[in-house]
């Protein structure tokens, strides 16, 4: 499962797209991961710095709830974000799926 709630802290496994024409979801990744696609280039961690921002709006957290624990170098991510809601967790979970 690409992501996991435990408590409020939800858990995200990301395979990043960067360089798209704009930040969005772009559905489940082989049912491993989530597809994130960002309008950041690749280059000195701005694509990092995007998808911490782009989560944190999503999740309705700020920005210093948004870790990424793996993959800082590469398109697979694996994110924490803390004091997130299950029923924010809910509503996104449609986006995710498309």
């Amino acid at each position: 499962m690409p992501w996991q709630l435990d408590g409020d802290d939800l858990t995200l496994v990301l395979q990043v797209q960067p360089g798209a024409a704009r930040s969005a979801w772009a559905g489940p990744y082989g049912g491993e991961a989530l597809r994130l696609r960002l309008a950041a280039p690749a280059v000195d961690g701005r694509a990092n710095r995007a998808c911490v921002a782009f989560l944190a709006k999503c999740l309705g957290v700020p920005k210093s709830n948004v870790t990424i624990l793996r993959g800082e170098h590469a398109r697979r991510k694996v994110v924490r974000i803390a004091g997130v809601s299950a029923d924010r967790v809910t509503s996104l979970r449609n986006q995710w799926q498309d």
